[in-house]
């Protein structure tokens, strides 16, 4: 152990500094598509027409039982052999876009099918028309339901990235590869990159963690919202006996 760690690390900053933005931008692009067409799937799932939740129900059950390693061959390999080639960084995205928008619409189908009909109902007696109610009345409630199950598919998306070494993706493991190519150092040099994998997933973990206590909690977190709130409690402190008038009024 005292000779484990001599690879001239300083020689290689700039290529982790650059494997390491690749990583997150897999991770950002390839999050963000995969709630958008989870979500769609999920509506799809949930839709009053069968051949829609069918489509839906195959394509989850589909990419839910086939491994993203898979996956991540067919897209960058398959698509090739049938004449439809894809940059590294298109494929590995459109790879980890498909995989996780099966498990994502899961998660959210179930949390738009737990708010309560009744707010439905609520907002229909409000006049709201099928879009207004979904967006105002449903997706924020459905959204603090979903929170856990999609931060842990955050971060478990990140660390999947990992396996895009596979078709040389140069994000961090494939870094980590080249480096042991050049060292022979494979101990350190894999260490090193979980630990460089520990110091993204644990604070990005903690940070979510935080953003769904505030949320179990009813904390505003949009600037509109707080403004909402803070004219709220002006409104009250203004008029202490408003409340006390109206219960009065009500009785």
């Amino acid at each position: 152990m005292s000779g484990l760690f001599q690879v001239p690390w300083a020689d290689y900053r700039s290529d982790l500094i650059d494997a390491l933005w690749r990583t997150v931008s897999y991770t950002v692009v390839s999050f963000v598509g995969a709630v958008l067409l989870g979500l769609a799937v999920a509506l799809l799932r949930l839709s009053r027409a069968w051949p829609a939740r069918a489509v839906a129900a195959v394509y989850t059950e589909v990419f839910k039982n086939v491994p993203l390693l898979a996956i991540i061959f067919l897209t960058y390999f398959g698509l090739a052999s049938a004449g439809l080639r894809l940059d590294v960084f298109t494929a590995g995205c459109l790879s980890l876009v498909v995989f996780y928008a099966a498990y994502l619409s899961e998660i959210f189908r179930a949390a738009i099918s737990g708010v309560h009909a009744g707010q439905t109902e609520a907002g229909e007696a409000l006049g709201l028309g099928r879009a207004a109610i979904f967006a105002q009345v449903v997706l924020p409630q459905a959204v603090r339901q979903a929170l856990p199950g999609t931060n842990t598919m955050l971060v478990d998306l990140l660390k999947s990235t990992s396996l895009l070494v596979t078709v040389s993706a140069a994000e961090l493991m494939s870094e980590g590869r080249l480096i042991t190519s050049a060292t022979f150092r494979a101990l350190e040099v894999y260490l090193v990159i979980s630990a460089i994998y520990f110091a993204l997933c644990y604070p990005l973990s903690q940070l979510l963690l935080l953003l769904e206590r505030k949320v179990r909690a009813g904390i505003p977190l949009s600037p509109w919202r707080r403004r909402r709130v803070r004219a709220a409690r002006q409104l009250l402190a203004a008029d202490p006996g408003a409340d006390i008038k109206r219960k009065e009024a009500a009785v």
